[in-house]
This record gives C-alpha cells, sequence and structure tokens, in this order.
C-alpha cells in the first residue's frame, strides 16, 4: 500500500520540478530576447568605428566616445531631444488627466452602454494610423496645430488613452468601494475620499500608466514624421537623417533614443514594482 502511494507522490514531485525547470528557463529565455538587443546596441555605440564592424566582436566595448559625440553634436539632435521629451511629457499629463477620470468612472459607475463604451475605447486602436495620416494632416494645417509639440502630443495621446483607460479602469476596480463608502461615513466628499483615500492606493498603478504612456510618444515615428518638419522629435529625426549614415552613427543614435526611456522607467521603477505587488519601498 505505502509503495502504491510513494509512486504517485514521486511522480508529482518530479512534474512539479520539470514545471520549475521550465519556468526557470522561460524566464532566461525572456531576459535574453529583451536584453540582448540592448546590450549589443550599447556595445555597440560605445565602440570606435572599426570595431563595430570587426569580427568577432567584443565582449566589453573600449569606451570610445567618439560617434556618441559627433551624434550628439551634429546639428538638429539637441532640438529633436528635447522635443521628443517635450511631446513625451505632454502625452503622459493628457493621457492621464483625461484617462484616469475615465476609468474611475467606468469602475464606480453603472450606465446604459458601459461594455459597450469599454470595446469602443480599445476598438480606437484598431484604425492604422498611416490611414488617418492626411486626414490628421489636413486638418492640422487648417487650425495651426500642424509642427507644434501640442499638435503631435494630441496625435501621441490618442493612441495612449485606451490603454490607460482600460489599465485605471482595473486599478480602481480592484480598490473596494467599501472604503470610500466609509470615507463618506466619516464625512468626507466623494472628491475628498478620492483624494485622501483612492489616490494614495492608485498611485503606483496610474504612475505604470504614465510610464507606458510616456513609452509610446517616445516610440512613435510615423506621426512625428508626417505631421512635423521643423520640430520633429528624435525618432522622426533618426529616420530622416541617419538612413544613409554609417553604422557605428547608427548605433549611436539608437543609444540615444533607447537610453533616456531606460534611465526614464528605472526611475519610476518602484511604481511599477508596487503596482504587481513586487515591492513596496
Amino acid at each position: 500500500m505505502s509503495a502504491v502511494t510513494e509512486a504517485p507522490a514521486a511522480a508529482v514531485a518530479d512534474a512539479r520540478k520539470a514545471g520549475d525547470w521550465l519556468l526557470i528557463a522561460t524566464a532566461i529565455l525572456l531576459c535574453v530576447w529583451v536584453l540582448l538587443p540592448i546590450y549589443l546596441l550599447i556595445v555597440n555605440a560605445l565602440s570606435s568605428p572599426g570595431e563595430v564592424t570587426a569580427f568577432p566582436k567584443r565582449f566589453f566595448p573600449s569606451f570610445d566616445f567618439g560617434s556618441l559625440s559627433f551624434f550628439i553634436e551634429f546639428a538638429g539632435v539637441a532640438k529633436a531631444l528635447w522635443n521628443s521629451v517635450l511631446v513625451a511629457s505632454l502625452t503622459m499629463v493628457l493621457a492621464i488627466g483625461f484617462g484616469a477620470p475615465a476609468g474611475y468612472a467606468l469602475s464606480r459607475f453603472d450606465f446604459p452602454g458601459k461594455e459597450t463604451f469599454r470595446f469602443l475605447v480599445l476598438m480606437t486602436r484598431a484604425f492604422p494610423l498611416p490611414l488617418l495620416a492626411l486626414p490628421l494632416a489636413v486638418m492640422f494645417i487648417r487650425t495651426g496645430l500642424d509642427d507644434t509639440a501640442i499638435g503631435l502630443a494630441l496625435v501621441h495621446t490618442t493612441l495612449a488613452l485606451p490603454f490607460a483607460v482600460l489599465i485605471t479602469f482595473s486599478l480602481f476596480s480592484g480598490i473596494p468601494v467599501e472604503l470610500e463608502e466609509a470615507a463618506w461615513t466619516l464625512g468626507c466628499t466623494r472628491w475628498q475620499a478620492f483624494r485622501k483615500v483612492i489616490l494614495p492606493l492608485a498611485l503606483p498603478g496610474i504612475a505604470a500608466s504614465a510610464v507606458f504612456a510616456f513609452t509610446i510618444s517616445w516610440n512613435e515615428v510615423f506621426a512625428a514624421a508626417v505631421l512635423t518638419i521643423e520640430n520633429r522629435t528624435l525618432t522622426a529625426f533618426l529616420l530622416q537623417s541617419l538612413g544613409e549614415s554609417p553604422l557605428y552613427l547608427k548605433f549611436a543614435g539608437g543609444a540615444a533614443l533607447v537610453v533616456p526611456a531606460l534611465i526614464f522607467i528605472f526611475a519610476v521603477r518602484k511604481y511599477l514594482f508596487a503596482m504587481w505587488g513586487i515591492a513596496n519601498r
């Protein structure tokens, strides 16, 4: 009898061990998939032009800053970098400013067509941006928003807003409404209950949604290339200027595009971790 019961127990233990190893292998594979391109980009950006095209590749860069210095001092790069920061910041503020109230309303109020509205919010991402490029360009020229930071930020906000609404909706839905009701019984208005009770609990998730909106705007290139001429963002500037450039300058431009976004995400990492319950510090 004991031998019969020990065999299934051993099989379960082996299956769990195999599952653990599979999980570890999957995590390692995903890390390599994400980090290897970034590592190669940084290595080539910090190497001399000759080392970029040499083979075999160096495991560590030679820390030759010639390519980065040439790229940073190239005419128009500083302005394009500032435009990217400005547009992404405006997009982040607008997406959260409109998305968070909409997500709160969806989570706390019942109204006719609520589920349809949620579906339509998501379906706005189904329209391809190239299809809307010409009407947007004509409308922006007529309204004077063409080649401006606020005009491009409005377009990027339409791209980030559906995700901001749905993320904050899930976030507020996970906070018990009884906390607000308790605050109401203690004399708080709806706004005071939201500001003193709900907002501190939702802040990590709102910050994560803001990071997502910032990243969408920072990486977007099509609208920036179509709707701007003199005030191009860094992505549009790279698309325009580095198409025929040497390989080492392309790596330097790629590093200039990727590294600021990584620094920004690293700066707000505690909010991202807190959203998923990984850390509370």
